[in-house]
């Protein structure tokens, strides 16, 4: 049975639901909805969101932000509703091998074999839940079948619509040490501080020895608690959480400064871009 059909039998009068279930008036996102996130009560016949494609790095960034898309689609589409999303992954091993020899070219090419392979079975647009592996989008770019939103993008624009001026920048030390992030911040006037060396050390080794598995721990969250004070205490006015993976310890409860989650901005900006590039006249 079709989303159409059962959309259709849905709003049918004679049509019997099952016991207890409720009947769900079907509405059509106009550009208002498209645009933010206001609250939608069922699937949407008239329009079908862009299929999402997800180049992913870590099992856990991935999982995270493929996570977001589905459980806050419904915000947009309706009860248990989301855009298709495809997301590959190649062995995390493959990535860091070409990070430690700090070949970009190389991620470039794994990121690519998941674009391609993304494209071929129907993606319309793409993103990457890792803020590392950005630093290869200039080699991407040139040669992918399909347009990405940028991570850092996303995030600057965020921070400048919330009115924050000064922003403290968390991540690996590959993330830190780039300009992925201050490129697109200076780009909207915005200042930043980085974490110090031995700071990026650890909060790299928390990241690449703990997150990265699954390990969480009060140690970790209580470190990162103590850098972004420091941040704060440097006149930063929020944080950005530039590892997909920090979010998993850390929010707007626990840290000193408000938070930028870039994994759950990134998702919520594909989730718009995929309805608003369906609602596109052709």
């Amino acid at each position: 049975m079709s989303l159409q059909t059962v959309a259709s039998l849905g709003n049918n009068p004679n049509y019997r639901l099952p016991a207890g279930a409720a009947r769900q008036p079907v509405i059509h996102p106009s550009p208002r909805i498209a645009q933010g996130f206001s609250t939608a009560t069922s699937w949407d016949t008239a329009i079908m969101p862009n299929h999402i494609g997800i180049v992913a790095c870590s099992a856990e960034g991935g999982a995270l932000c493929y996570r977001t898309i589905c459980m806050e689609g419904a915000r947009l589409l309706g009860p248990h509703a989301h855009p298709e999303v495809s997301m590959h992954t190649p062995s995390l091993a493959e990535y860091v091998a070409c990070l430690d020899r700090d070949d970009w070219q190389g991620v470039g090419e794994l990121m690519l074999a998941s674009a391609n392979k993304l494209a071929s079975i129907g993606a319309d647009f793409l993103i990457c839940p890792d803020n590392t592996i950005h630093q290869a989008l200039p080699y991407v770019e040139p040669r992918s079948p399909l347009r990405w939103l940028h991570i850092a993008e996303v995030v600057a624009a965020q921070a400048a619509e919330r009115g924050f001026r000064r922003l403290g920048l968390t991540g690996t030390r590959w993330l830190v040490d780039s300009e992925v992030y201050p490129e697109k911040l200076t780009a909207r006037g915005l200042e930043y501080v980085r974490p110090n060396a031995a700071e990026r050390d650890e909060i790299h080794r928390i990241i690449m020895d703990e997150l990265t598995y699954g390990v969480f721990t009060p140690e970790a969250v209580v470190y990162h608690q103590q850098v972004i004070g420091r941040m704060k205490d440097a006149g930063c006015d929020a944080v950005i959480l530039g590892c997909t993976e920090i979010p998993l310890i850390m929010n707007d409860n626990n840290s000193g400064l408000p938070t930028l989650d870039s994994t759950r901005l990134l998702a919520r900006a594909a989730l718009r871009r995929a309805v608003q590039g369906a609602a596109a006249p052709d």
